[in-house]
């Protein structure tokens, strides 16, 4: 599975794509940042952060995109630019049909540390371990984004088998359930 990880902003969008299945180690792919000037208009900023996102997925073709989820904190402007590349990021991969999940920064933190209150330096370090790199990469949105794919690839893999197992043991609908309005039984 390769996955497209986005760590959303609007100064600094991380990009970073790893592959891997669950059980074996993963590879990083590529990891970036796309930056904006806060002299630009947020139209202005949104398209250079579209640019980066469609260029990382058309070059990759990623099997899912990774998002971090937007939540709130004390500074609404950072809320409002976070969602709005969220968005963005968000519309990039279903114009191509791509699967968008939405991970939490303490789901992602707990995925790569064991710890949903890991900082930005425990984080970091372990994406470098978990991708056998020398160094954490930089900025922290870097690594941010990476850690994102790696969770999507161990958590996301992992549902999308138990959500098919559902699926097969799951009877099939019987003919009078489906003709009531509303599938009530």
């Amino acid at each position: 599975m390769r996955v497209l990880g986005i760590d959303p902003g609007l100064t600094r969008c991380g990009l970073g794509v790893v592959e891997g299945s669950i059980g074996r180690p993963l590879t990083l792919v590529d990891v970036s940042v796309v930056r904006t000037s806060s002299d630009l208009a947020v139209p202005e900023r949104l398209v250079t952060i579209e640019k980066g996102i469609d260029a990382r997925l058309d070059e990759y073709q990623p099997d899912a995109v990774a998002i971090e989820r937007v939540f709130a904190r004390s500074d609404v402007s950072t809320i409002m630019g976070t969602a709005q590349a969220a968005g963005i990021a968000m519309v990039c991969a279903a114009r191509r049909g791509i699967p968008v999940a939405l991970h939490t920064p303490s789901e992602v933190k707990a995925a790569v540390s064991g710890n949903g209150r890991a900082d930005k330096a425990q984080v970091g370090a372990m994406v470098a371990r978990i991708l056998r790199l020398d160094a954490p990469p930089k900025p922290a949105d870097a690594a941010d984004a990476l850690a994102l794919a790696i969770t999507h690839i161990w958590r996301g893999g992992a549902q999308a088998r138990l959500d098919a197992a559902v699926a097969r043991a799951r009877p099939a609908a019987s003919p009078l359930r489906s003709r009531l309005p509303g599938g009530v039984r």
